[in-house]
């Protein structure tokens, strides 16, 4: 009988953030299976796993998504990856695959997970906490109030997404905003939205940030501002 599936996500970056869910199943799996990059790069996920869960005697395994620009290159990455996913499972094995944030915004894990569902394996998802709900805590904001509406957007690769977003939007939440910051600011300015806009970069991590967009900051990938028209 072939394993089973799990998908969890393990939230922000601080251990102390992981679900009891996620815990009670990655302490059950028999195999922890870990999206990275490239071979032999170390996991960001994994280092928040261990000092919350026992992963004594468990099968670490690496399974890479390649960043390539290439369209074809990337899909054929993630049929590789769901296919090394799939040989564990017709062993019997049960795996949990991690990733950041919540299971279910931008993850890794629906890269493969589609073409495993396809097979007719059983599978199941654990939520986590995302980004953008641990950084407005951490923050002191709130998301959305009343009748108010909330955008998330992702990666910008132009400015005119979040124009747009910015005109029929109360709240808006951007994602891995650090190669597009510059601009994201030149427009915050011109639209005085700079002390309406809270940045959360690389939480959890030395060199941690939180506060309003700041000129010479340098942002990294793992960077997301919550932009509130009407005010923090």
């Amino acid at each position: 009988m072939a394993g089973k599936l799990y998908g969890v996500g393990i939230g922000p970056g601080n251990p102390k953030l992981l679900t009891l869910k996620a815990k009670e199943v990655l302490e059950a799996a028999d195999i922890i299976a870990v999206p990275v990059k490239a071979p032999g790069e170390e996991s960001r996920a994994l280092s928040i796993v261990q000092p919350a869960v026992d992963l004594t005697g468990k099968e670490i395994m690496p399974v890479v998504f390649t960043m390539e620009h290439s369209v074809s290159r990337r899909e054929a990455c993630r049929k590789q990856a769901a296919g090394q996913l799939m040989e564990k499972l017709d062993l019997g094995k049960n795996v949990a695959m991690i990733v950041l944030g919540d299971i279910s915004v931008y993850s890794t894990f629906h890269l493969a997970f589609k073409y495993i569902r396809e097979k007719g394996y059983i599978t199941e998802n654990i939520p986590g906490i995302s980004a953008f709900s641990g950084g407005a805590a951490l923050a002191q904001i709130s998301l959305a109030e009343g009748n108010q509406n909330m955008m998330v957007l992702s990666s910008l690769k132009g400015t005119e997404s979040l124009e747009t977003a910015l005109k029929v939007c109360d709240n808006l939440v951007v994602m891995k905003a650090g190669s597009s910051m510059v601009q994201i600011k030149e427009i915050l300015k011109e639209q005085g939205l700079e002390d309406k806009t809270v940045v959360l970069s690389n939480i959890g991590m030395a060199d941690e940030y939180i506060g309003p967009p700041e000129g010479d900051r340098e942002y990294g990938y793992f960077t997301t501002l919550i932009i509130k028209k009407g005010g923090l």
